[in-house]
């Protein structure tokens, strides 16, 4: 099932980016595989998945002793601070950094372990009132104020747009993330890059492509519903 579902989404991945005059290799798909097994995750590895994406700060530690060492974990959930230590080292990118002390926690870990580390800024660009995130207008202030950490690298932005039927819906939301990351990078701020804009889930995916995604956070499609009586 999960190798059809893959093939099925592969294909849809590239008729976006074929409509929208993109490489396939621009766009990274993050096969979402929160709540799922272990053997879940092994078969979309077998397909060739490399990027996964993970909620909970235990599964991904779970996960990441168990599952092969190549694999590149995102970590796409709201993240607490008193949980940064024990994925700092483990997510290769952590997509939700939305408050100050969050980055001076990820800062501090970060530094006794002498790395630095790759993070998206999540932007609550419907500005829906059950959903985390910085304000778009916020965004720039923050930058400003986020440089002073010397073991965190800006690579971007995130965002979670609302559930609705027609993804159409959502394209406003896609192409003012894209907006907002372009009049960043016309800053130049040091130690911050856009290169990454990781928009899109399954129900929308096509739709944040063609406005310029470069990482879909794709789960349902690929897995199938969320189970949670089958959670590590």
């Amino acid at each position: 099932m999960i190798t059809e579902n893959l093939k099925d989404v592969e294909a849809r991945v590239c008729a976006a980016c074929e409509r929208s005059g993109r490489k396939r290799e621009d766009v990274t798909l993050i096969a979402v595989s929160k709540t799922k097994p272990v053997e879940m995750l092994e078969e979309a590895y077998a397909y060739g998945c490399r990027y996964f994406g993970e909620n909970k700060v235990q599964e991904l530690d779970e996960k990441y002793d168990i599952m092969p060492k190549d694999i590149h974990w995102q970590m796409i959930g709201h993240l607490q601070r008193n949980k940064v230590k024990y994925i700092i080292d483990k997510a290769e990118l952590i997509h939700s950094v939305d408050s100050i002390r969050l980055a001076e926690t990820i800062d501090k870990e970060a530094a006794k372990k002498g790395i630095v580390v790759n993070v998206l800024l999540e932007v609550n660009m419907a500005k829906e009132d059950t959903k985390f995130g910085l304000m778009p207008e916020e965004v720039m202030d923050f930058i400003h104020e986020i440089v002073r950490f010397q073991h965190i690298k800006v690579q971007g932005l995130m965002t979670i747009a609302p559930f609705v039927e027609n993804p159409e819906e959502n394209r406003i939301h896609f192409a003012n993330l894209r907006k907002l990351s372009v009049d960043i990078a016309k800053e130049k701020v040091d130690n911050v890059n856009m290169s990454i804009l990781s928009m899109g889930m399954t129900n929308d995916f096509e739709v944040a492509i063609e406005e310029g995604a470069t990482m879909v956070r794709i789960g349902t499609a690929i897995f199938g519903e969320r189970n949670y009586a089958h959670q590590i």
